[in-house]
């Protein structure tokens, strides 16, 4: 369907997008309203290609032949006799709408306008076309050769053929096609936006350090980087703006409420790895790494009694103690010199420790949500003991396994964050925006988690991220954490979190 591609814009994604589909066959045409920059683009493709010549990932034969698909067109009306036409400009919405009045005067009729818009309404963009049904979302992401995803938005008046038009094209190139309608962020940056929020928003409590938050959600779910590293990483103001758009768009849903931390940061211009300083510091390029601090050594001359009823969960902390030569006792209540352990869900110790009538001095929390072979994560309350907190952590880290403190949290960290991931996934599964199969699968190539979000329900238990929601929401008393209807109701059913509503 689609032999001839014009590509417009040629920064990073343009020339990315370009040096994909002639990589896959099509010949491909690269416009700019500046000339050095086709130039440039073009030369950057071929430096890139020339290497993967040098590696032996590429023939001479290839490498020339997607060369010649790939060429520089001097004028807008060069795209005339373009089967698709791929817009890659700046992201203002009156442009993007002039440039594609523009091509509609210039290409045939048959011809598909597609944006890479990332934020901006495709709707919208096709409100000012004269055929608003050829109008589609593309949107890639950076880099895009390597990436293997791209969204394909439907707008309100799009045709499905271009649609499935598109979805082949993708799949040709090797990238798996998202489908997802005109909603505010599509579906990766939809998703994508529990992860950053949730986390400014418990640094914002004082739970923890942005290094702290970081390595637990590396060494708990796995995330190959910490939303603070990622924020470094992605520029803290490109962050925040995706932020700030999803937000408003969805006219201020609670579950999107951006942080004050990233919009003083960002005022302050510290965005990260670009201006070397962001939540960590960097030279080179590099991140310089802080030493974790290790604690001093003391002496454990008192017994732990434990409050869990989860097998697992006693037999991890009875061992640990065992190495450390501590004793759990066994007992319905804990002796008048014993430390007690919580394992609460989505309540911070405080709370749990309340109900419990149990003593708030020698009371501290453990995380059952934490990998317990890589780090484990004890949370104090405001009246725990200074040798109290001292004890548990040497004692639970006596087989060598890392103890994280953190500061009273009703969820701790991993739980409040993977409970708002999963709970979010949900929300977009119960709208319809994608298939629980599309959302855990796009999710994992865009934005690199270790699971989907559906499948991180499963994973940690679909009823316990509920619970987690549910004490979440009686402890802030806010809407932020209500649990989604797709959610609770395969909770209630018994089914998994993947199942459609409406069964084939």
């Amino acid at each position: 369907m689609f032999n001839r591609i014009g590509v417009i814009g040629a920064g990073a994604m343009g020339r990315g997008i370009a040096q994909l589909f002639a990589s896959s066959g099509q010949q491909v045409l690269i416009y700019d309203t500046r000339t050095e920059a086709i130039d440039d683009a073009i030369s950057f493709n071929r430096n890139l290609l020339q290497r993967a010549v040098a590696k032996g990932k590429l023939s001479e034969a290839d490498f020339d032949a997607t060369m010649t698909r790939m060429q520089a067109a001097a004028e807008l009306e060069a795209l005339k006799d373009c089967d698709l036409v791929i817009e890659a400009i700046v992201e203002l919405l009156e442009v993007k709408q002039k440039l594609f009045d523009q091509l509609e005067a210039i290409v045939r009729d048959d011809c598909v306008l597609a944006t890479n818009t990332s934020s901006l309404s495709v709707t919208r963009i096709a409100s000012t076309c004269k055929r608003p049904e050829r109008v589609a979302g593309f949107h890639f992401f950076n880099p895009v050769p390597l990436m293997k995803i791209v969204e394909v938005v439907r707008g309100e008046r799009t045709d499905e053929r271009y649609v499935q038009g598109l979805v082949a094209l993708a799949e040709t190139a090797g990238h798996f096609p998202a489908i997802t309608p005109d909603t505010p962020g599509f579906l990766v940056n939809h998703a994508g936006r529990a992860f950053g929020t949730e986390a400014l928003r418990i640094l914002s409590e004082g739970v923890a350090t942005p290094q702290q938050i970081d390595r637990i959600l590396r060494d708990g779910p796995g995330f190959r980087m910490g939303p603070f590293e990622l924020f470094d990483l992605t520029g803290l103001d490109v962050s925040h703006a995706v932020m700030e758009s999803v937000y408003e768009q969805f006219y201020h849903d609670p579950r999107y409420t951006p942080s004050f931390i990233a919009a003083q940061r960002v005022a302050a211009g510290l965005l990260g790895r670009k201006t070397g300083q962001g939540f960590y510091r960097y030279q080179d390029g590099q991140k310089i790494e802080r030493p974790e601090v290790e604690p001093e050594t003391v002496i454990v001359n008192r017994p732990f009694w434990l409050d869990a009823h989860d097998d697992v969960v006693r037999s991890n902390v009875s061992a640990a103690l065992s190495a450390a030569g501590a004793t759990l006792e066994d007992t319905n209540l804990p002796s008048q010199e014993a430390i007690c352990l919580v394992a609460p869900l989505g309540e911070d110790c405080t709370n749990s420790l309340a109900r419990q009538a149990l003593p708030a001095e020698r009371t501290v929390a453990i995380d059952c949500f934490a990998d317990w072979d890589k780090r484990r994560v004890l949370m104090r309350n405001p009246a725990s003991s200074a040798d109290t907190v001292a004890q548990a952590r040497q004692a639970l880290s006596a087989d060598g396994v890392p103890v994280e403190i953190i500061n009273d949290s009703p969820g701790f960290i991993i739980q409040r964050l993977i409970a708002s991931v999963v709970n979010l996934g949900c929300e977009i599964a119960q709208k319809g925006i994608a298939t629980p199969e599309t959302l855990d699968r796009a999710v994992q190539l865009a934005l690199g988690y270790p699971k989907g979000p559906l499948a991180f329900g499963e994973h940690y238990k679909k009823c316990n991220i509920l619970t987690v929601l549910n004490n979440l929401q009686a402890v802030y008393g806010e809407p932020r954490y209500r649990p989604s209807p797709w959610l609770r109701r395969r909770v209630q059913l018994d089914l998994p979190l993947t199942t459609p509503d409406i069964q084939e």
